[in-house]
């Protein structure tokens, strides 16, 4: 599907070649064509500055360019009316013949409308969420789930080959800190005296989890030697926790393609052939009996540490082998990584190693995602009810539900931190967006559900009877969702989706007050069952675009 700014774009470019081959304008370079929606609806539809880029190096008014421009573009059955206004705007008009066409061609295409053919199947990676597997998920572990699974839906709706990614930490100090503590954990559970390590976790989950594992292992441990019992405690710890993580993710809608271990880079290979790689290129010194990325050269401040003095590589020298993976071995055209605010230094590095291994550093990209204050009204929300400690996601799940908690996290750009009123996303009112949004969808499920108890079939409606400012401001609102759809895959921003399903629903809402769908005008009830459906196909595939129910009732 070609979206509407696209064709007009298409349109302009057009016009200029044929003024330009004509000798009716100058031949100069063009500049990007772009066709906005302007934000007064007395400009029209749509809108072009293009005349006033060119108005310099063409050496004319923008005006006189825009006029002739007009002139020339090709037929437009999108378009009724094309007005050029100063100081030098191409205003567009969509045809309202063509709007209430769209209605069948939303039909017809059912959930499939919307999809656009910009990817050419490009394999993209997202990897997202990657959390130690040191203990549960918190409430900003949950943002960047959401967001990472609703890029995903996008990037595949827009014709691109995803494939999603959770990168498991399974080597390093933070595991050999887990490791440590949860031996200590299982000693106390069984009455013997141990202390915690400085550096371990001081959460009631360890405790819980020693206890979990006598229950299914006994004291087994206390008579292995201690290295062994520490090794064979942690694996047991750490897949019960990525058992954890895994069911919370499931309770939010996000599912992975790849579970990816950090092991795997230093047993396959991938660690050593990526450290071969930037030593060869002249990126790997010796010094202070450390190994350092020169990074220096390619625009970092410092150089970075590798491998630390006592042979340990850093976690540092495991991203880069993983990204090594990534672009050299599964060749990944692009590659968006999604992180936390605690990482947003780690962004220029990461840059600069890709550089060093011979990869264009545009095809990574990294979203750092900022974080999340729970509130209760205008009290903030700080430790747990239930433990007394953190917040864990999957209390806010089970306290809201898991379209709120996606609507709400996706409510803001990933840049900007964020608050989220956990007494609003309880609320069924119109002050709650969620409920808003929902509630749209389960009234048209009650108007279609009413049409088919009443046997009224409306197959054969005739849309062109949808003439009502209304009715085409609907339609106008719907026709929109390919276009939401390439910009969120371009600019990698989902939170434009919940934004647009609030303009859906407010549009619906309005409709639904000023028409009546089903009304002894039997023309115009079929007309407007077919209005009323393809609104249910549009709001209910920007609801599963963000990985939420489209609800037949509440």
């Amino acid at each position: 599907m070609v979206t509407i700014k696209q064709r007009l774009a298409q349109a302009l470019e057009q016009a200029i070649a044929q003024a330009q081959q004509q000798r009716q304008l100058p031949t100069t370079a063009l500049p990007e064509v772009i066709v906005e929606r302007p934000q007064r609806p007395e400009h029209g539809d749509y809108a072009s500055s293009l005349p006033l880029k060119l108005a310099r190096a063409i050496g004319m008014t923008p005006l006189a360019i825009a006029e002739k421009l007009v002139e020339f573009m090709p037929p437009l059955p999108e378009v009724s009316r094309i007005v050029v206004a100063s100081p030098g705007f191409i205003n567009f008009n969509l045809s309202p013949d063509w709007l209430t066409k769209q209605v069948t061609v939303i039909l017809d295409a059912g959930e499939a409308y919307g999809n656009i053919a910009v990817g050419d199947s490009k394999l993209i990676q997202i990897e997202f969420v990657s959390v130690n597997p040191t203990g549960p998920l918190h409430v900003g572990h949950g943002r960047g789930a959401v967001l990472g699974s609703t890029l995903a839906n996008v990037i595949s709706a827009a014709g691109y080959a995803v494939e999603r990614e959770y990168y498991i930490n399974d080597a390093g100090s933070q595991l050999d800190a887990f490791n440590r503590t949860l031996y200590a954990r299982y000693q106390q559970c069984l009455g013997i005296d141990a202390e915690v390590p400085s550096d371990g976790y001081l959460g009631e989950y360890m405790i819980d989890l020693a206890k979990e594992i006598i229950d299914r292992e006994g004291d087994r441990f206390i008579i292995m030697p201690k290295d062994a019992a520490i090794r064979e405690l942690g694996a047991l710890g750490v897949a019960r926790i990525l058992d954890i993580i895994k069911q919370d993710l499931e309770l939010l809608g996000v599912e992975f393609d790849v579970w990816f271990s950090e092991q795997s880079l230093y047993r396959n290979g991938q660690y050593e052939k990526a450290m071969k790689l930037l030593r060869d290129s002249g990126y790997v010194t010796e010094r202070e009996n450390a190994t350092w990325f020169v990074s220096s050269p390619l625009g970092e401040s410092k150089d970075n540490v590798l491998v630390r003095s006592d042979g340990m590589p850093t976690y540092f020298a495991s991203d880069v082998a993983y990204h090594y993976n990534k672009f050299l071995e599964r060749r990944f055209d692009t590659v968006i990584n999604i992180w936390g605010a605690d990482h947003q230094g780690h962004v220029s590095r990461m840059i600069a190693v890709v550089n060093a291994l011979g990869i264009e550093p545009e095809r990574l990209k990294i979203i750092i995602c900022q974080l999340v204050t729970l509130r209760r009204g205008q009290e903030i929300v700080r430790v747990s009810k239930r433990s007394g400690d953190i917040i864990t996601l999957r209390e806010v799940i089970e306290e809201v539900g898991a379209d709120a908690c996606r609507f709400f996290f996706l409510s803001r750009s990933a840049d900007a931190q964020m608050d989220f009123d956990l007494e609003l996303a309880k609320e069924q009112s119109a002050d709650n967006p969620v409920y808003y949004v929902q509630y749209a969808h389960a009234r048209i499920a009650s108007i279609l559900r009413l049409a088919k108890e009443r046997g009224i079939d409306y197959a054969q409606g005739d849309v062109s009877l949808l003439t009502t400012e209304p009715e085409l401001t609907l339609i106008r609102q719907m026709v929109l969702l390919p276009e939401i759809v390439e910009l969120v895959a371009s600019t990698l921003e989902p939170h434009h989706l919940p934004y647009y399903a609030l303009d859906l629903a407010t549009v619906f809402h309005s409709f639904y007050k000023q028409c009546r769908v089903i009304s002894k005008n039997r023309e115009l009830t079929w007309a407007r069952l077919k209005l009323v459906k393809a609104a249910a196909i549009i709001l209910a595939r920007t609801l599963h675009l963000m990985g939420m129910t489209a609800p037949e009732s509440m």
